[in-house]
């Protein structure tokens, strides 16, 4: 559950659900998201903070790498390409730049919209 991160110092193990809290940070701060989103028993739920990591798949790939997918709710009336590439810059930049890990993909999957 954890991932290994190799650097000119050591190296050193970061859990998953870390890497999820940075991501979900990340991804709040981007316009147009509501929030992260979690599927249970076929009824999407938006998450709060301390069941970010819910809404948030965090993978380790072979070459030694990461994947991430977020399960996102944007807001009525904004460009979802927009907002989904904001939403990819703002979390590559962040998780790249805090944890020394190359992120090679993230996936963006739109749950739902939500009107205020």
């Amino acid at each position: 559950m954890s991932v290994k991160v190799m650097n000119q110092y050591g190296s050193i193990e970061i859990d998953k659900q870390i890497i999820s809290q940075i991501a979900y940070r990340a991804a709040m701060e981007s316009y147009g998201l509501v929030g992260l989103a979690y599927k249970s028993k076929g009824i999407v739920e938006l998450l709060k903070g301390e069941n970010a990591f819910k809404g948030v798949s965090v993978e380790e790939l072979e070459d030694n790498t990461i994947a991430i997918e977020l399960y996102v709710i944007l807001q009525y009336g904004t460009n979802i390409s927009t907002v989904a590439n904001n939403i990819i810059d703002k979390v590559k930049y962040t998780v790249e730049k805090l944890t020394s890990t190359k992120v090679s993909k993230i996936d963006i999957n739109v749950q739902g919209i939500r009107v205020k």
